[in-house]
């Protein structure tokens, strides 16, 4: 039996609102995308928070035997600064601001951005298009939508007719909005005297003779809707139907609504099964934004040069401090939270680190009552993470895990099977590593240190045999205000744990 047959995810659709079981199109093939970023600047922490999300649902699906192409886009052309397709283009506007070309910002943070993916052991996806290599493709998607009597042209640029759609198709499904109070917020913008609606979109915006970024099309020169760029692509890739498509909350209207609008209307197909949201990161309570002071670059965390930051952080405790939270939960960010992550990952990782080390010694008959208890963590792993992907409750059992390995490493505990040891060791190592994409950091500084202890522990047996023992009782007390727990043997051995 596959482990995703022995244990079944399901997965809280947003268009439903419900958790649902997760029944793939053609298991054990899971078609899978996500919006990446527009590289116009660098990602913030709020980005961040929905790549680590979806990185992890990518790794649990293939972790448990299913076969994932994992789609992520790259933004380098056509997003404008208001959603309705109106505005500034944010890249070219960024080109300005820093004397550089377009394509020069587009090179300039994709760069930035796989290397903080690097930093923060996010895998790289299956495929990563970009809007600029897939502009026939867009071209084509806007023919067929017009074709199907669902969108204008005005002075060059095409918009999607969201009143015809709405005559045989929902719109505003997938966020809940209400299209008449959409309608009156949307009259004062500009250039609405373009179109039929002033809700409808631009699924291709003509631009001016020197805007640098522009590509010629039937109806003259421009630049495709943000919107449309992930329905081309998701469908050329994934097909007009697939499983999962995530994103940031933030997406969900107009995004993902003028997605499903899109495809809809070129191809009369709901494009996605199970849409998926990451929540929020607020910041003391409060809202993350660049007006407030609030927001924060990943670089900032790990060199500790934001002035809200009482100290660095290493990328793997912002990791850790991710996935404290179900990814649909908003999260706030505090010093005191980051604070408690690193305590919480370092106490994973040095599990980690001594149960890779750790042989197993037969001790006597099996004790079935422990075996239990083993099984149980073991699956609570799969259990938790099948659950629409709780992470929260997944490093609670990986936290009781880590007590046991601490035991065992102290010479605790009462004998188990070899099998049920093996087990549950790598199920520790795949779970912290494979699927939380939590890895060691500092092996060397880590190796330095245990030395020192080891060089410590030989001064205390010395002292003890010396019967000096307050110099015995001073380096045992010294060590356990550093997290240090030194464990006495009844053969006068001793170890020690790290908490």
């Amino acid at each position: 039996m596959k482990l995703y047959e022995q244990f079944p995810v399901s997965i809280t659709n947003s268009l439903s609102g419900k958790k649902e079981p997760f029944v793939p199109l053609n298991s054990p093939f899971v078609g899978m995308y996500s919006c990446g970023p527009t590289v116009y600047n660098e990602v913030h922490l709020g980005n961040l928070r929905t790549f680590t999300a979806f990185d992890v649902v990518y790794r649990y699906l293939s972790y448990i035997g299913y076969v994932v192409r994992y789609v992520r886009n790259i933004t380098d052309a056509g997003h404008l600064t208001n959603d309705a397709g109106e505005g500034v283009d944010r890249i070219e506007e960024s080109a300005k601001l820093e004397q550089l070309e377009p394509m020069e910002i587009v090179q300039k943070y994709t760069t930035s951005f796989h290397e903080i993916c690097r930093i923060f052991n996010i895998l790289p996806p299956s495929i990563e298009p970009t809007a600029t290599g897939h502009i026939i493709e867009q071209i084509e998607m806007v023919k067929k939508i017009m074709a199907n009597g669902y969108a204008y042209e005005v002075n060059g640029s095409v918009y999607f007719d969201v009143r015809r759609f709405m005559e045989k198709y929902k719109y505003g499904e997938l966020s809940g909005r209400n299209i008449d109070e959409l309608q009156e917020g949307t009259r004062e913008l500009d250039r609405q005297d373009e179109k039929k609606n002033s809700i409808d979109f631009a699924i291709w915006k003509a631009v001016s003779p020197n805007h640098i970024q522009r590509w010629p099309s039937p109806w003259g020169e421009g630049i495709p809707g943000w919107h449309l760029e992930c329905s081309a692509m998701g469908t050329k890739y994934l097909g007009k139907q697939f499983d999962i498509h995530g994103g940031g909350m933030d997406l969900k209207f107009p995004h993902h609504e003028c997605e499903i609008a899109q495809n809809v209307g070129a191809f009369g197909t709901s494009p996605v099964r199970y849409w998926m949201h990451s929540n929020m990161l607020t910041v003391n309570g409060e809202k993350m934004s660049k007006s407030k002071g609030n927001s924060f670059l990943p670089r900032e965390l790990f060199t500790g040069s934001h002035p809200l930051l009482n100290k660095a952080y290493s990328p793997m405790s912002v990791r850790f401090f991710m996935l404290q939270s179900h990814y649909s939960s908003t999260l706030d960010f505090s010093n005191e939270a980051l604070s408690a992550a690193e305590k919480g990952y370092k106490k994973l990782s040095n599990a980690l680190t001594t149960v890779k080390k750790l042989k197993f010694q037969p001790l006597g008959a099996e004790d079935h009552d422990l075996r239990s208890e083993l099984n149980r963590l073991i699956d609570g792993c799969y259990l938790n993470m099948s659950d629409d992907f709780n992470t929260a409750k997944t490093l609670a059992i990986l936290f009781e895990m880590a007590s046991r390995i601490n035991d065992w490493n102290s010479g605790k505990g009462t004998a188990v099977s070899e099998a049920t040891f093996n087990r549950f060791k790598q199920t520790y190592i795949d779970f912290l590593e494979q699927v939380l994409g939590l890895r060691e950091e500092e092996e060397h500084n880590q190796e330095m240190v245990d030395g020192i202890i080891q060089v410590l522990i030989e001064l205390r047996k010395k002292a003890r045999t010396d019967k000096n023992y307050a110099l015995s009782d001073k380096i045992r007390d010294d060590l356990k205000a550093m997290g240090v727990q030194l464990m006495d043997g009844k053969d006068g051995s001793m170890s020690y744990s790290i908490e």
